[in-house]
């Protein structure tokens, strides 16, 4: 689904850049130093869920409504991630033919910079998804049915 994304967004990407290119302003590399500080949290903090879940000495247990928070938030993450990604990569094809003048040629350099930090973000994004799951060998008993259920008519 995150390759797809990226995929859809590189297409409309590029088809835009043929129209508007001329009248954009350069791009800028700031938006690479944002997406590395959001990538350093959700990795940590898919370490330190990782470590809490697991039940490792000196850790409290992770709440499970925060974790359903943290796995939403990676999951809108990647996402948004494979999305920006996908607008960088059609920067990047757009302007891979056009390295000759110096603001395509930083723009590429930019957008490039770009696209590699979205690829950390999604990593960690991934990362933290993974550090939310329940390990094997929880203690957890599953041979156990579940209780039997109630009957809608009260039967």
């Amino acid at each position: 689904m995150l390759l797809l994304s990226v995929v859809l967004m590189a297409a409309v990407t590029w088809a835009v850049l043929h129209a508007i290119y001329a009248s954009l302003p350069p791009l800028t590399w700031t938006g690479v130093p944002a997406l590395l500080f959001v990538a350093a949290v959700e990795a940590w903090l898919g370490w330190d869920l990782r470590a809490r879940i697991g039940g490792k000495e000196g850790t409290r247990p992770a709440a499970p409504l925060f974790v359903a928070r943290a796995v939403v938030l990676a999951k809108a993450t990647a996402q948004t991630a494979a999305f920006l990604g996908g607008i960088a990569v059609g920067f990047m094809v757009y302007l891979a033919g056009m390295t000759g003048a110096p603001t395509p040629q930083a723009d590429l350099i930019d957008s490039s910079l770009f696209f590699g930090a979205c690829l950390i973000v999604m990593a960690a994004a991934l990362y933290l998804e993974q550090g939310c799951k329940i390990p094997p060998g929880d203690g957890t008993d599953d041979d156990v049915p579940p209780p039997p259920r109630e009957s809608p008519f009260g039967h």
